[in-house]
């Protein structure tokens, strides 16, 4: 197929931004491989400023600041601010556990329209774990509380593996006690620190169907904003489910198309979401470590409309292997990301989905 049109050349919906490598943590799932001191290549303020006028040519988006952990860095709210003053919906990724009081009141006061804590287990020893150092935990959760009291809307991110799986259910319990906005469960991408523990914390194919139904289930229960992030399977099954509901003559509201809780396809990379790195390298996103170009030498706009990858991953026709064949290519395009980190290739088919399409079921 020819890639070389303008199919897909919209804008993005979501940008996510690497400010820094910097972070006081050490995780072990790491995308940036985190270390405690800022990196001389991160880009200044300046820099920062001329790629936030580049992006603003396709505003209103979303524009997530994250990291490493974007506090680290001391311009961060001069940089979300003039975001913000250039018609950008700024929101904020970070552990949590830098945001005391005083600093709540700078996230607020800077114009962040949502927060996103990570929270790795339902106690103290599970995320502490994870998150490589004691008192993680409820540090995160005290800023998750400070930033309730000012308004600020908040979310939670949980990335699943095996030490936490289990306990879904109580995390999720936790969100909801803590009056956050959202819930996102996020599966893990071998690469970065991830490519480390990839074989022995990732679950596999039949417990993320499990999970993900489970997920569907408590979208419909728990009054939070749910979503499913690097599991692009999800959209599959909240079809199958919708369907299956419309079948049995229940009532299926409709689904939201704008704002952060939009339900979209599954795997948005390169076409309505990209990673720019803490350098000004823009990805399809941060665990396709597969680079679309460079800020410091290329417009925003001549990237996202002419790079080859982002317009191969903008044809579904291009998908290898069950994915190619899938009749739910088109909502759900399996994790690129997933993809590539297993088999080096990023149009193979995805390699934890158990879903046999039509085109591949063996012949009774």
């Amino acid at each position: 197929m020819n890639v070389n049109g303008n199919a897909g050349s919209k804008g993005p919906r979501l940008v996510f931004w690497e400010l820094t490598t910097g972070c006081n943590l050490r995780c072990l799932h790491c995308r940036a491989s985190a270390t405690e001191l800022m990196s001389p290549a991160d880009l200044t303020y300046s820099q920062c400023c001329k790629i936030i006028d580049q992006l603003a040519e396709y505003a209103p988006l979303i524009l997530v600041l994250s990291g490493g952990e974007p506090l680290w860095r001391r311009d961060v709210f001069d940089i979300a601010r003039y975001a913000g003053s250039r018609n950008l919906r700024v929101a904020l990724a970070t552990n949590g556990t830098l945001v005391d009081e005083a600093m709540a009141w700078r996230i607020r006061d800077a114009g962040v329209v949502r927060v996103a804590v990570s929270l790795d287990g339902a106690d103290r020893h599970t995320h502490d774990s994870f998150r490589g150092q004691a008192g993680a935990f409820e540090a995160a959760i005290a800023g998750l509380r400070y930033l309730k009291a000012l308004g600020v809307s908040t979310q939670i991110n949980t990335s699943v593996a095996r030490h936490n799986v289990h306990q879904l259910p109580a995390i999720l319990a936790l969100a909801q006690s803590l009056g956050v906005h959202a819930f996102h469960i996020f599966l893990l991408v071998p690469v970065g620190c991830g490519l480390t523990i990839a074989d022995e914390q990732s679950i596999q194919a039949e417990e993320y169907e499990r999970v993900l139904n489970w997920l569907y289930d408590r979208s419909l229960d728990s009054g939070l904003e749910i979503k499913a992030t690097c599991a692009p399977h999800y959209y599959r099954i909240l079809r199958q489910r919708r369907a299956e509901a419309r079948r049995a003559g229940l009532s299926v509201p409709e689904l939201p198309t704008h704002g952060m809780h939009a339900v979209t396809r599954g795997c948005l990379a390169g076409s309505e979401v990209c990673f720019i790195s803490h350098q000004g390298e823009v990805y399809p996103c941060g665990y396709l470590p597969v680079t679309a170009g460079d800020l410091r030498k290329q417009p925003f706009r001549e990237i996202w409309e002419t790079a080859r990858i982002f317009k191969e991953l903008r044809h579904p026709d291009l998908l290898e292997g069950k994915c190619g064949l899938c009749e739910f290519k088109r909502v759900c395009l399996g994790c690129r990301a997933r993809a590539f980190g297993m088999t080096g290739n990023y149009l193979a088919e995805e390699p934890f989905c158990i879903y046999r399409p039509a085109g591949v079921r063996p012949a009774a």
